[in-house]
């Protein structure tokens, strides 16, 4: 399938799938795109979609990005997640150790430039590991940030060259959580502790009320993304 072919077949499906259910939507992608993964990062909306996936398919992949400063509850999440679902998630590593990256670009370089380190401890290890894929499915919902307020159920990625799907697009906040309640789901204790929105330790703190739910990603700078979705 040429580019021209995929552009067409998301623009058909996108609007096919708008108003299907996040299970019709990671079924059809699992029997087109056989060769398909799912980025996990252990954060409620992935703990949902895991769940689903593992209903639906026990053969697709799925990965996460081990920045090496994950807090200590995302890696025991995905320890039990493991063993409850008996799934090996694939770990993709950054090319440099944290002494390496120390030694290369300064310490604490999310202080000083946190995007080149989202750039080497993110961004670069999952355009790796997406190379090997025709497709991706992710958590992002429209209304965590402006910045996803238009995301469809299904994209063209172009920034990575694959087909994207997004099932809980149109989700809210308490339809993820209404889902792992009902559900059971294991997630990431860190949410009980005023965590919505979970990424490396450093760069990640606890969200008070009143204020935005991704107010405690990157605090202190206008970077509101890590580069993984456009």
């Amino acid at each position: 399938m040429n580019l021209m072919e995929k552009e067409e077949l998301v623009r058909v499906k996108a609007e096919e799938l708008e108003t299907a259910s996040p299970q019709e939507i990671i079924s059809w992608a699992v029997q087109t795109f056989p060769n398909i993964t799912f980025a996990c990062s252990f954060g409620a909306e992935d703990v949902v979609l895991v769940d689903m996936l593992r209903k639906i398919s026990t053969t697709a992949d799925v990965f996460y990005l081990d920045t090496d400063f994950h807090f200590k509850e995302t890696y025991e999440t995905r320890d039990q997640m493991a063993a409850h679902y008996d799934l090996d998630f694939v770990r993709v590593s950054p090319l440099l150790t944290p002494e390496e990256q120390a030694q290369n670009h300064g310490h604490e370089l999310w202080l000083s430039d946190p995007n080149a380190c989202c750039n080497i401890r993110k961004v670069e290890p999952l355009t790796r590991i997406l190379s090997q894929y025709d497709a991706w499915i992710t958590g992002i919902r429209r209304d965590q940030a402006p910045t996803r307020a238009n995301a469809r159920k299904i994209e063209y990625d172009y920034k990575f060259g694959l087909i994207k799907f997004n099932p809980i697009a149109d989700w809210t906040n308490d339809d993820v959580w209404n889902y792992i309640r009902d559900n059971h789901i294991i997630y990431n204790p860190l949410h009980d502790q005023n965590y919505p929105s979970i990424g490396c330790e450093y760069c990640t703190r606890q969200v008070m009320p009143g204020e935005d739910p991704r107010a405690g990603r990157w605090a202190g700078n206008d970077k509101t993304e890590c580069g993984l979705h456009k």
